[in-house]
């Protein structure tokens, strides 16, 4: 049986790559939705879990996961943007996570955390807010696979990029452990964006509108990805 971190391996050999987030797809037609992305070539779905405490807005949670395990075998990068996620970090791997990622801005205890998603088998993230210093994340480097810079306020989606956070990748690379993981990038990623992206480090590179408000999604992600080869 294939574990959570062998298709969170299989994922990140396709980088640098663009990650749909499924925020602004349409949820009345998901099995479709995944149909046409997995069309498309995407190497893995983004999911962003909101609680409405830890951000101004609420999703979706362990249902949709568990939904999108049973209609897909792309990896599942799953982004917690929730207070105390160690009381649901369990329930969220069992439904199908392959990566699950956590604030460092949102627990106590960033090691622990790692810890209870490894005893899963899952690929470990953790990320930061674009007001919130890397140092943060230095006791979790060294157990993580995933480093994820927002490069938005967290919250809502097709928000304008904020190109000041790339710095965060080489100071993230300075860090003990922060040579070893991959880079991932959410927020504001477009034509536009995504080259200077890539340039900083970035490696998995989420896009929602940039996606979603196309009619075609494989041409939408050929532009994204051609982005990436002319300029990155």
């Amino acid at each position: 049986m294939t574990t959570g971190h062998e298709r969170f391996l299989k994922m990140t050999a396709a980088a640098p790559t663009v990650l749909p987030s499924l925020l602004q797809c349409d949820f009345g037609n998901l099995e479709r939705e995944v149909e046409r992305l997995e069309e498309a070539g995407v190497a893995g779905l983004h999911l962003d879990v909101m609680d409405g405490v830890f951000v101004p807005n609420f999703t979706y949670g362990i249902t949709i996961v568990a939904a999108l395990r049973k209609l897909t075998d792309l990896p599942l990068d799953v982004h917690l943007m929730m207070v105390n996620p160690e009381k649901y970090i369990d329930q969220f791997c069992e439904a199908g996570a392959d990566v699950l990622t956590v604030h460092a801005e949102a627990t106590d205890d960033l090691p622990a955390a790692m810890e209870q998603i490894k005893k899963h088998h899952v690929a470990t993230g953790v990320a930061v807010n674009p007001a919130t210093p890397v140092s943060k994340l230095a006791p979790a480097l060294p157990l993580a696979d995933l480093a994820l810079v927002m490069s938005v306020n967290a919250g809502f989606g097709g928000q304008s990029f904020m190109p000041e956070v790339l710095e965060k990748y080489e100071q993230i690379r300075q860090l003990p452990g922060g040579d070893s993981v991959t880079m991932e990038i959410d927020g504001g990623i477009n034509a536009g964006t995504i080259a200077q992206a890539t340039d900083a480090g970035a490696q998995l590179l989420v896009a929602g509108s940039a996606i979603f408000k196309h009619d075609d999604y494989t041409s939408a992600i050929e532009s994204l990805m051609s982005q990436i080869r002319v300029e990155g």
